[in-house]
């Protein structure tokens, strides 16, 4: 868990454990396999399914106020060659205002 922590402190100062950890659980098995445990940001199919996945069904968010969540953190995250679905996931709950729903 701290791991993740860690790389999410790289975007945010305050990093909310309870919250990391339901990440890591909704995500669960996923986060065994390297390939999803990644976000490919350049892949729209990818970002369609963290929008109509995560952020539609965990978060509670409509299409548009996950696409603009989304382009958030990708931007936020650019320089970040593997973009861990961890993090991506706190950025963006972080982004739109949802993080209490997540602790």
């Amino acid at each position: 868990m701290s791991d993740y922590a860690a790389d999410i402190r790289k975007y945010t100062a305050n990093v909310d454990e309870a919250a990391v950890k339901t990440i890591v659980n909704y995500c669960g098995i996923a986060l065994r396999n390297v390939d999803s445990s990644l976000v490919a940001t350049s892949d729209p199919q990818e970002l369609a399914a963290v929008r109509d996945g995560f952020a539609a069904k965990k978060l509670g968010l409509d299409a548009a106020a996950a696409d603009a969540g989304i382009k958030t953190v990708v931007e936020k995250m650019k320089g970040e060659r593997r973009k861990s679905r961890v993090t991506f996931y706190y950025l963006l709950a972080e982004a739109t205002g949802t993080l209490g729903k997540l602790g």
